[in-house]
Formats: structure tokens, C-alpha cells, sequence
């Protein structure tokens, strides 16, 4: 049954290439399930029905990708939008969670009807590549400065807004130690590495006294305090359109991104270059980013991890569905994830925000007027702690630095469009 639906022989794989596979995605991405719902808990959500709606959603998202895209890519809560989810929208804007979630599912439908209409790719078209790289690096400072809070290597201050925390106490030398033990552990290329090193640290802590331990399984917690609590009429106010908007172009940066990237080792692409069953794959991913926000997390969306899966083997859908069922029986870990400590789980958002500002090589730094807005966009995203706020500031720095240089060739119809709708967003405020 399985060569039949997933044809393995015609993509040179087999069940057990495909099992291992699975595995190796799920362990270099499951240290979402203890990091995501710590995130979502700052917002005030119940951290218990976090656990499980990343669990299932990301279970979900990953199942429709295998057995209808058939693509070899898991999907789950994306690092970067839970942080402006809880941060940026929750805690920095002062909307209330519910309202969050109904952003989140917003942008979901807007994903899927650029998905179903032939529009998609001049919405990605019209955004330069210098923006692109930017709020991807962008995403990876605001990461950053939130993982050095968490850990408290970075404090506020009064004069200098922010300054050096106690850096010999023994929560913040454990983050340091779980950083370095990332980056050993990815050097050597051994799968699970952010996952290995948060369990490590967090044993290390509850040794220590540091941290209490609440066990490793138990039954599943309630998923009714999050459960469709989703407030989208008051997502659909005029001062979230900007917050929508944001999770939007995010999400929709991310899974083109993370498919053109592994599709060429995946066996993704046609003889002219095309992702293949492309519109099944961007319809799983907003189906799966709307389906999340009913459950009750943020933006789940395409991973990046699952090129580990890739270079395991992994050529088919029966690599995503095994991650689903990974996910799905991750459930059953919700007392492990509630005895992970913030110092623990630091060293992860760290070492994702370094990846992640590893986009920034791909900017043009012998243009001005690429990487002055760019650059623009990645500062204002950690300053003013709202990605939404960086992608408006760099997208109209970029159409006035174009329109001033006498480049106006430069500037696609539709980015001039959003640069505007922007600043009138910006006026208003």
C-alpha cells in the first residue's frame, strides 16, 4: 500500500529509508515542543493546551504535507512569529492572546487564497531579495535579544534601555554552556542537537536545585482553554492590519524559502526548474497555519529541519507522515515539557537566531540602496521589538532610497503599494 500511494521505488527509497528518515527530521525539530509552548505561555496562554496544540498541530500540518503534497517537509509552530506572537502582539502591542490567535488565522486565509489564485508568486516577485534576507535576518536579532532576556545575560537599564545581567549566575553560565554545546553537537552533525542540549541543561538544573522536575509522561493536558478561542472579529479591526500582515509575509517567506532550498536534494523539481505539486504544499501549509490557530498556537508552518530527514534519504510523504506520528505521540510528554526551564530552552532561540541571520550574505552590500533599507528592516525588528514595524520601516526605506537615487525601475508596482499603505499605517498610530 505504501509503494502504491508514495511510489517509493520510482524515488529510489524505501519504507525503512523513509522510517529513518521521519526520525531524523522529527529529533533535529522536536525541541519545538518544549520551547513553543514556553513562549506562548508568556502571553498569558495556558501552557498545557500550548503543549498540545503544537503537538497536534504540528501532527496535523505534517501528515497533510506527506499524504497530499507528498512532499518529505514537516511543519510546525515557526520559531521567530511565536516570539512576535507573545512579545511583539501580546505583551508589546497589548492585544490580548485570543486576538492574536485570530491574526494568525487571517493570515492563513490570505495565505490560501494567494495559494489557490494565480497571485502568489508576483507577491513574492515584487518583494526584493535584499528585503527578503533582511526580515529573515531581521526575525533572527529579535530572536536573539529575547533569548539573552531569558537567560538573563541581558537586562534593562534605565539609561542605556539595556545593559550586561549577572553573568555568573548559574542559570545564565548553563545557557552559555547549552549554547556552546549546540554548536559542538551541530558541528559534529549528530541529529537532535538543540534537543539533546535543552534535555542536558535542564538535567543539569534540576541537579543543581535550579529547576523542578515534574516528571517525564503522563496523560495528555486539556486543550479547552485554547480550543477555537480565537477572537477573529477582533483581529479584523483596521490597527492589526499590519499584525496580519506581518504574519502573512512571514509565513509566506518561510515555506517558499524552505521548499526551493531543499526541493533540488528532495527530488522537488521538474526538468525546468518548477516545484512540483507546488499547489498542494502551499495550500497544507495555510490550511495547517488556520487549523493551528484553532487549536491554539501560533503560525505553523514549513521547517527548514526537515532537510536533515533529506539527507537521511527521505524522498516522499511517508517522511512527514512518520514525523506527524512522532508529534502526535509527543503528547504524552507534557510533565518533561513543564520541567524544561527558560534558562534551557535560551541557548535554542540563540543558536536559531544565528542561523537565521545567516541570510544576510545574501544582500547585496555593493548597493546602497539594497542594503541601507535592509539593514533598516533588520535593526527595527529587535529595536522597536515588533517584526510588523520592520518590514513597514525597510520596505519604505527602500521605495524612497529607489525613488530618490533616480532607480524607480527598481520599484515593483506592488512594493510601492505596501510602502504607502504603510506609511498611512504609521501616520495613524
Amino acid at each position: 500500500m505504501l509503494e502504491r500511494y508514495f511510489k517509493l521505488s520510482e524515488h529510489g527509497t524505501t519504507v525503512k529509508v523513509e522510517l529513518l528518515a521521519g526520525l531524523t527530521t522529527f529529533l533535529t525539530m522536536a525541541y519545538i515542543i518544549f520551547v513553543n509552548p514556553m513562549i506562548m505561555s508568556k502571553a498569558g496562554v495556558d501552557q498545557g493546551a500550548a503543549f498540545v496544540a503544537t503537538c497536534v498541530g504540528a501532527a496535523f500540518a505534517s501528515a497533510l504535507m506527506g499524504l497530499w503534497a507528498k512532499y518529505p517537509v514537516a511543519l510546525a509552530p515557526g520559531m521567530g512569529l511565536n516570539a512576535y506572537f507573545s512579545y511583539g502582539v501580546v505583551l508589546g502591542m497589548g492585544h490580548t492572546w485570543q486576538v492574536a490567535l485570530g491574526a494568525v488565522f487571517l493570515s492563513g486565509v490570505l495565505f490560501l487564497i494567494i495559494s489557490v489564485l494565480p497571485i502568489r508568486e508576483k507577491i513574492v516577485n515584487a518583494i526584493p531579495m535584499s528585503q527578503k534576507m533582511a526580515i529573515g535576518a531581521g526575525i533572527g536579532l529579535f530572536l536573539a535579544i529575547i533569548a539573552l532576556e531569558n537567560a538573563g545575560i541581558v537586562v534593562a537599564h534605565p539609561a542605556t534601555i539595556v545593559t550586561l545581567g549577572k553573568i555568573g549566575a548559574p542559570t545564565a553560565l548553563l545557557a552559555c554552556l547549552g549554547f556552546v554545546l549546540i554548536i559542538a553537537l551541530d558541528y559534529r552533525k549528530i541529529p537532535g542537537a538543540i534537543m539533546i542540549a535543552i534535555l542536558a541543561i535542564t538535567v543539569v538544573g534540576i541537579g543543581m536545585g535550579l529547576s523542578k522536575f515534574n516528571g517525564i509522561v503522563s496523560a495528555p493536558p486539556s486543550l479547552a482553554p485554547t480550543f477555537l478561542q480565537m477572537d477573529i472579529m477582533g483581529a479584523l479591526s483596521v490597527g492589526l492590519v499590519s499584525i496580519v500582515f506581518a504574519f502573512f509575509m512571514v509565513d509566506l517567506f518561510d515555506n517558499t524559502g524552505t521548499l526551493i532550498s531543499i526541493a533540488p536534494r528532495a527530488g522537488m523539481m521538474d526538468s525546468h526548474g518548477r516545484l512540483k505539486r507546488i499547489g498542494p504544499a502551499f495550500i497544507s501549509d495555510s490550511i495547517a497555519c488556520m487549523v493551528g490557530a484553532a487549536l491554539g498556537t501560533s503560525t505553523v508552518t514549513s521547517y527548514i529541519e526537515s532537510a536533515a530527514g533529506i539527507r537521511a534519504g527521505g524522498r516522499t510523504g511517508l517522511t512527514a507522515v512518520v514525523v506527524a506520528v512522532l508529534f502526535l505521540v509527543s503528547v504524552f510528554l507534557a510533565p518533561l515539557a513543564t520541567s524544561i526551564p527558560g534558562f534551557a530552552t535560551a541557548p535554542a532561540l540563540f543558536f536559531v537566531a544565528c542561523v537565521m541571520a545567516g541570510s544576510i550574505v545574501k544582500i547585496d552590500w555593493e548597493d546602497v540602496t539594497e542594503y541601507a533599507p535592509a539593514v533598516v528592516t533588520m535593526i527595527a525588528m529587535p529595536l522597536t521589538f515588533s517584526i510588523a514595524t520592520g518590514i513597514a520601516l525597510g520596505f519604505i526605506a527602500y521605495v524612497v532610497a529607489k525613488l530618490l537615487s533616480g532607480r524607480v525601475k527598481d520599484v515593483h508596482p506592488i512594493m510601492g503599494v505596501l510602502a504607502i499603505l504603510f506609511v498611512i499605517k504609521l501616520a495613524v498610530t
